[in-house]
C-alpha cells in the first residue's frame, strides 16, 4: 500500500522541497540511498528502525505529491504464528513458511492440523492487515511533509511581499513623477501666459513708436527657450526644464523692466 502526502501550493519550489524533505528525514534518522533527482519527478529507498521502502515525489499541479510504499521483513508473521502454534515443530513450520518453501496453510497442517492452521492464517491475516494501516516511518514522513511545507510557504509569503512591496515602490515613484511633471506643466504653462502678455505690451509700445528693440529681443529669446523647455520636458529631463524655464523668465523679467523704463 502507498501512503500519499501532499506539501500544498509548493511545486513552485519542488527541488528545494527534495532536498529540505531529505535533510528533514535525515534528521529524523533515515537512511536515504539510490536518490534519483528530477525536475519534476525524484525516487529514493528509505529505512528507518528496520522498516524499508520507497519514497517517491512528485510535481501535481501548484502541489507536490510525495507517495511512499513499505516493504518490510514479515515480522509480524514470526510473532503471530509463534503466539498461536505451542509444543514442538515451532522451528520447522516457520522456517517453511519463512523461507516460502512451503505454503503457510500445509505447513501448519502438516505440523498441528486444522486448529493451528486456522490460528496461522490469523496470524498472516494479521500482517496483511498491518499494512493497510500508517507504519512508524509513515508517520514520520507526515511530520516530515509538513514542516518542509510550512517552511517553503513562509518561503513563498515573504517572496510574495518583496514582490508586492516592489509593486508598490513602482507605484509610489511613478505617482511621484507624474505629480512633477504636472508641476513642471503647470510651471510651463505660466511662464507662456506672462510671456504672452509681454509681448503684447512690446507691440502697443511699437504702436506707440517707441523703439522696442530691446524688450522684443528679450521676449523672442524667452519664446524660444520656453520652447526648448517643453520639449525637454516631453523628454522626460526635468532638471533642463527648470533651467531653461528659469532663463526665459529671466528675459521676460527683462522685457518688462526695459518696457517701464525705456530710456535705460
Amino acid at each position: 500500500m502507498a501512503f500519499v502526502y501532499y506539501g500544498q501550493g509548493v511545486s513552485s519550489l519542488y527541488r528545494d522541497f527534495v532536498e529540505r524533505l531529505m535533510s528533514q528525514l535525515a534528521l529524523r534518522g533515515t537512511e536515504i540511498t539510490q536518490q534519483k533527482i528530477g525536475e519534476t519527478s525524484s525516487t529514493m529507498s528509505v529505512q528507518h528502525t528496520g522498516e524499508k521502502g520507497h519514497m517517491e515525489v512528485t510535481v501535481d499541479r501548484e502541489n507536490v505529491r510525495v507517495s511512499y510504499t513499505v516493504d518490510r521483513e514479515r515480522k509480524e508473521v514470526r510473532k503471530g504464528i509463534a503466539g498461536a502454534v505451542t509444543g514442538a515443530g515451532i522451528g520447522g513450520l516457520l522456517g517453511g513458511i519463512l523461507r516460502g518453501d512451503r505454503e503457510i496453510g500445509d505447513a501448519i497442517s502438516g505440523a498441528l492440523g486444522g486448529a493451528a492452521a486456522g490460528g496461522a492464517y490469523g496470524a498472516y491475516e494479521g500482517y496483511e492487515s498491518s499494512r493497510e494501516e500508517r507504519t512508524v516511518f509513515a508517520g514520520v514522513l507526515a511530520g516530515a511533509v509538513r514542516d518542509v511545507e510550512n517552511e517553503l510557504q513562509a518561503i513563498i509569503e515573504g517572496q510574495e511581499e518583496a514582490r508586492e512591496a516592489l509593486r508598490e515602490r513602482g507605484r509610489q515613484k511613478r505617482e511621484e513623477e507624474s505629480a512633477r511633471v504636472e508641476e513642471l506643466r503647470d510651471l510651463l504653462e505660466e511662464l507662456y501666459g506672462d510671456l504672452l502678455a509681454v509681448q503684447e505690451e512690446v507691440e502697443f509700445a511699437a504702436a506707440e513708436g517707441l523703439d522696442v528693440r530691446k524688450p522684443r529681443a528679450r521676449t523672442d529669446r524667452a519664446e524660444v527657450l520656453h520652447g526648448e523647455a517643453e520639449a525637454a520636458l516631453e523628454d522626460g529631463n526635468h532638471a533642463l526644464v527648470k533651467a531653461k524655464a528659469k532663463a526665459a523668465r529671466s528675459m521676460v523679467e527683462g522685457a518688462r523692466d526695459l518696457l517701464a523704463n525705456p530710456g535705460d
